[in-house]
């Protein structure tokens, strides 16, 4: 396993256990599709969210904050759709989050931010 495949493993680890922290119920992890992936896939209520994960260590490639570009932000808009296509029984009402993990140089968690709605267009 690559070191940033560990590092993006570790992230998708916290921020399941943060989700499901906050009463989420976790629906899938790792959804692929033609059009992309989604890390995960939770539902609180009656809103289901799509959340993508990015971990950073250090700020040499920009915080975390910072890792959702308009490309990325299509490609989850279209994964969003394909999951809604494959699970008509769930509430109609979604978001795409992010999960925003910073970590310091020894690996430890520095921040977590979960931003709500961060691709608009859903």
């Amino acid at each position: 396993m690559t070191e940033r495949r560990a590092l993006g493993d570790f992230g998708e680890r916290v921020a399941k256990a943060h989700l499901e922290a906050k009463g989420y119920r976790i629906l899938a992890t790792n959804f692929r599709v033609r059009e992309g992936e989604v890390d995960i896939v939770a539902q609180q209520g009656d809103v289901v969210a799509f959340v993508e994960v990015k971990t950073r260590r250090g700020e040499a490639m920009g915080s975390a904050v910072e890792a959702i570009g308009r490309r990325k932000a299509q490609r989850l808009l279209q994964v969003a759709e394909a999951f809604d296509q494959q699970h008509p029984e769930l509430p109609p009402d979604r978001r795409i989050d992010l999960i925003a993990i910073d970590l310091d140089a020894a690996g430890r968690v520095v921040s977590l931010q979960h931003i709500e709605s961060a691709v608009e267009g859903n």
